[in-house]
C-alpha cells in the first residue's frame, strides 16, 4: 500500500467516524431539541420528574443520616451494649447508664459493617476486629484505627443524629 492510499484509508475511516459523531449531536427535528432543553441536560435518559424524585429521595436519606430523624429511644439501647442502624451507617452504644455514644458502623479494617455490641465492645464479624463502646478505639485487631465518632443528641428518651 502506498503512502497516499494509507492516508486515504485513514482519512476516510476517520472522516466517517466524525460524520457519525456529528450527526449524533444534531437533532432530527425541533421536538428533540426542545425535549433535551426541557430535561435540563438529563443524563441516562431520565425525565426531569424522575431526576426530581431521585433528588428528593437522596435529600430525605441525607437528612435522616445527618440528623432530624429519631434513631431510637434510650430504652432501646442496652447498658453495656448498643444497636447498629445499618441504614444510617451508625452504631449507638450505652457504655454506662445514661451515657450514649455513636460511631460509624463501618469497620476501619476493610469497611465491613459492624454487626453487634456486647460487653462494651462493638464487633465486626468479617475479621474479628472489636472496638470500645466508650470511645471507638480498637480493642482487638486486625483493625488499627478507631471507629469515627458521630454526633448524636439525646433529648428526653429520644436519640437523634445531630
Amino acid at each position: 500500500m502506498t503512502d497516499t492510499t494509507r492516508r486515504a484509508v485513514i482519512f476516510g475511516a476517520g472522516g466517517a467516524g466524525l460524520a457519525v459523531a456529528l450527526s449524533a449531536c444534531g437533532a432530527s427535528d425541533g421536538d428533540d431539541m426542545t425535549a433535551s432543553a426541557g430535561q435540563g441536560g438529563s443524563q441516562g435518559g431520565q425525565s426531569q420528574s424522575d431526576q426530581s424524585q431521585a433528588a428528593q429521595s437522596q435529600t430525605a436519606q441525607s437528612q435522616t443520616a445527618q440528623g432530624g430523624g429519631e434513631l431510637a429511644k434510650t430504652s432501646d439501647i442496652p447498658q453495656g451494649g448498643g444497636k447498629v442502624f445499618k441504614d444510617q451507617d451508625v452504631v449507638v452504644t450505652q457504655p454506662e447508664a445514661g451515657q450514649f455514644k455513636a460511631f460509624s458502623a463501618k469497620c476501619t479494617h476493610q469497611g465491613c459493617p459492624v454487626s453487634s455490641v456486647s460487653n462494651n465492645e462493638i464487633v465486626c464479624p468479617c475479621h474479628g476486629s472489636k472496638f470500645s463502646a466508650k470511645d471507638g478505639s480498637v480493642t482487638n485487631g486486625p483493625a488499627t484505627k478507631p471507629l469515627a465518632e458521630k454526633a448524636i443528641t439525646v433529648s428526653g428518651d429520644s436519640i437523634t443524629l445531630a
